[in-house]
């Protein structure tokens, strides 16, 4: 048995993975052209598994597919893109944009 798959709930804005009885999520907002990520939330007993990278890495594809410029509010978020940045080459990334 894989993975299980990050689900997105478009309709609730979020990003969700489920696994092993527990939900992990990234919210986001879409503005202008933009995927805001918001928030990046893993519960304890998920933690340690690279869930949270798989969640910001489905905002990223997701960002890609549509053209749309990724603005990391979330800290989870930018620290991970910091650390990985081979993981979202072809995407524009706006640093510079704080929560509102």
């Amino acid at each position: 048995m894989g993975e299980p798959a990050v689900e997105d709930r478009a309709e609730e804005s979020r990003l969700v993975l489920r696994a092993d009885g527990a939900e992990a999520e990234l919210v986001y907002r879409l503005e202008d052209g933009a995927l805001v990520v918001v928030h990046t939330g893993v519960p304890a007993e998920l933690q340690h598994r690279g869930i949270g990278g798989r969640l910001v890495q489905a905002a990223v594809d997701r960002a890609r597919a549509e053209h749309r410029t990724i603005v990391p509010w979330c800290p989870f978020a930018r620290r991970w893109l910091q650390g990985h940045p081979e993981r979202f080459q072809g995407v524009e990334v706006d640093w510079r944009s704080v929560p509102r």
